[in-house]
C-alpha cells in the first residue's frame, strides 16, 4: 500500500490533519519533523542552532527513508522537505503527494505564535519574511497529486476532502 505524503508551507495544517486522515484511513500516522527531534534529541531550531541547515536536512532524509519503508502510512513533510531533490524522488515514487495550501493571511495568524520556534521565520518581520518564502519556495513542493487548502476548514474538514479524493 503506497503512502500519503502531506506537504505545504509551514502552518497550512500538515502535522494537524495528518492524525485526522490517518485516523479516516486506518493507517498509521508519522510526523518526519516528529521523527527527526526523537533521533537528535533536540528540538528543530536547536538543530538549526547548533548543527546548521544542512545537517537538518540529512537527518531530515534518514528519517523520511524510514518512514517510507514502513509502507502505508500517512506522514507529515516538513515544510522545506522536498526542498532536497532526493527526499523529493523518493517521495514521488512511493506514494502519493497531498499540498496543502493556505491564505497568507491565515499564515500569519497560525504562526506569529510559534515564530520563535520556526528557525525560518526569524529576521524581519513576519508577513515580509512569510511573502518572502512563500515565493521562493513556490515550485518546491514538487508535482503533488492532490491540492487542498485549509484556509477556513477544520482538520476534520481538510482529513475527508483529502479521504474522498484519494479513493
Amino acid at each position: 500500500m503506497k503512502n500519503v505524503y502531506l506537504t505545504g508551507f509551514m502552518g497550512t495544517g500538515k502535522s494537524t490533519v495528518g492524525p485526522a486522515l490517518a485516523r479516516k484511513l486506518g493507517r498509521p500516522f508519522a510526523d518526519l519533523d516528529a521523527l527527526i527531534v526523537k533521533v537528535e534529541k533536540m528540538s528543530v531550531a536547536e538543530i538549526f542552532a547548533r548543527k546548521g541547515e544542512e545537517t537538518f536536512r540529512q537527518s531530515e532524509r534518514s528519517a523520511l527513508a524510514r518512514a517510507e519503508r514502513r509502507g502505508g502510512i500517512v506522514i507529515a513533510l516538513g515544510g522545506g522537505t522536498l526542498l532536497d531533490a532526493r527526499s523529493r524522488a523518493l517521495v514521488e515514487r512511493s506514494g502519493t503527494l497531498v499540498r496543502l495550501t493556505c491564505a497568507r493571511r491565515e499564515l500569519a495568524r497560525r504562526l506569529r505564535p510559534l515564530r520563535a520556534t520556526r528557525p525560518k521565520l526569524a529576521g524581519g518581520p513576519l508577513d515580509a519574511r512569510l511573502r518572502a518564502l512563500t515565493q521562493a519556495r513556490r515550485g518546491a513542493y514538487g508535482r503533488p497529486d492532490i491540492v487542498v487548502s485549509t484556509t477556513r476548514r477544520s482538520p476534520a474538514q481538510v482529513a475527508a476532502l483529502i479521504a474522498r479524493r484519494l479513493s
